[in-house]
């Protein structure tokens, strides 16, 4: 892999009460919205979001996600939420960490790992196509 300043992108989000559970913590699949969040602020980053994908002609879906719930994020709670770019020569596999914004505890940690793949063929890329390694300013 050729070596790169790493890529990151943090966002704020305040926990909504329709995300909490009975037990008044945010349900734990909304944490992957979260990430979503900071995903889409780590590719405008380097402007290769979902439109300008969609443009390339490919699309990246996910194929795999990891978390780890270290603690529970409450109704109203500031979040810290930080993506960063782990892997991009074949997949995308970006990293995630949440935190609560005022104390810093970090909560939760995960990834995503996506896949370039055509949208004429619909066929999976094994390699990332030049258009990533341009907008991460690396030469193919």
């Amino acid at each position: 892999m050729t070596s790169m300043a790493p890529v990151t992108a943090s966002v704020q989000v305040e926990v909504p009460f329709h995300d909490i559970d009975p037990m008044g913590v945010a349900w734990h699949g909304h944490y992957f919205k979260y990430f979503e969040i900071a995903r889409c602020a780590l590719l405008d980053k380097i402007d290769y979001n979902y439109p300008q994908m969609k443009a390339s002609g490919y699309m990246w879906p996910i194929v795999d996600t990891r978390v780890k719930y270290v603690g529970s994020a409450l109704f109203q709670q500031t979040l810290n939420v930080t993506a960063t770019l782990l892997e991009y020569e074949n997949r995308l596999k970006i990293g995630y960490d949440i935190a609560e914004a005022q104390s810093g505890q970090r909560l939760t940690k995960g990834y995503t790992i996506q896949v370039a793949v055509d949208i004429n063929s619909r066929e999976m890329c094994y390699a990332s196509p030049a258009i990533l390694l341009e907008k991460l300013g690396i030469s193919a």
